[in-house]
């Protein structure tokens, strides 16, 4: 059975659109339908019905969908197996969320390293959503992220918290900060839910930026009033460059590690959990949102806002 037709399945089954399926995957809708016909003539039976109000699987096509799930992994770890084989070494493919590809970054990989001397490490930055997929399509063992997407062969653990500060460079209070002259961090679902609880009159700025380098950039050229992290921050009230609004609460961000559901018990990813947690310890001076600093996170438990 080729595995891209088990691939295309499992996108099918999340996304209920052939379109969108098609779009994702970087191929024709055409393609779809036909590795989907394919599929079901291998199976001798029908998984999708198409109608008017979208797709939607059979109950045939239910039944199938966890075994899909353990082909798919199934092919993961041979391919793992045979690239590892003669190496003696365990390769992490680690994805980053961008915002913490930061000053501190060298230390996490030290620490990495140090935890698992005899494995090899591949890092790439990007955004919750995207890792996510990368995680479920078996193109990475480990991401650390903000945003979990709830997931039955995902789980989630919360590792710690880092922090966003409000710098400006010509306002010393909230009183003194003119939407007009406020950009607005676009970090994370779970940021703008508390910066719209807090800040509710600085939610019409016309300029938004998902990343803290981004809006560092942006303060050092044109000025202006933003959260940043909290090291970048102080490096720009060092500088001179900015002055901190002082009444302006410190926003909270967690961290979270994501893993396979499969892997959650296994030694190497209980090691990097551990280094994780010394890594972004909680700062028990935040504003939180919430009471808790530490849970994990399956299917049927606690759902997270969307990546």
């Amino acid at each position: 059975m080729q595995i891209d037709l088990i691939e295309t399945f499992l996108d099918l089954c999340e996304t209920r659109n052939f379109n969108r399926t098609a779009e994702r995957l970087g191929v024709t809708q055409s393609t779809v339908s036909g590795r989907v016909k394919a599929l079901e003539r291998e199976l001798g039976i029908r998984l999708f019905v198409r109608s008017r109000s979208g797709t939607e699987l059979t109950t045939e096509g239910l039944r199938f969908e966890p075994h899909a799930r353990g082909l798919r992994h199934g092919w993961t770890e041979a391919r793992h197996a045979v690239r590892a084989a003669g190496t003696g070494a365990v390769t992490m493919r680690i994805g980053l969320q961008l915002d913490l590809v930061s000053g501190r970054f060298s230390e996490l990989i030290g620490a990495f390293r140090a935890a698992l001397p005899d494995a090899s490490f591949f890092f790439e930055a990007d955004y919750s959503q995207q890792m996510c997929s990368d995680l479920v399509a078996g193109k990475e063992d480990f991401a650390i992220l903000f945003s979990p997407r709830n997931h039955p062969d995902l789980y989630f653990e919360t590792v710690g918290e880092i922090a966003y500060s409000m710098v400006s460079t010509d306002a010393d209070s909230l009183s003194a900060v003119p939407p007009s002259a406020y950009y607005l961090g676009n970090y994370s679902p779970a940021f703008a839910q508390t910066h719209a609880a807090l800040l509710p009159g600085l939610m019409s700025a016309s300029l938004s930026i998902g990343q803290s380098a981004g809006m560092v950039e942006l303060l050092r050229s044109f000025g202006g009033t933003a959260y940043v992290l909290k090291p970048s921050a102080e490096e720009l009230i060092g500088a001179g460059v900015c002055r901190p609004v002082a009444d302006a609460p410190v926003i909270p961000q967690a961290v979270f590690a994501g893993i396979p559901l499969r892997h959650r018990h296994r030694g190497v990813y209980r090691h990097l959990l551990q280094v994780l947690r010394g890594h972004f310890a909680p700062e028990t001076s935040l504003v939180r949102a919430g009471t808790g600093t530490r849970h994990a996170l399956r299917l049927g438990e606690e759902k997270p806002d969307p990546a």
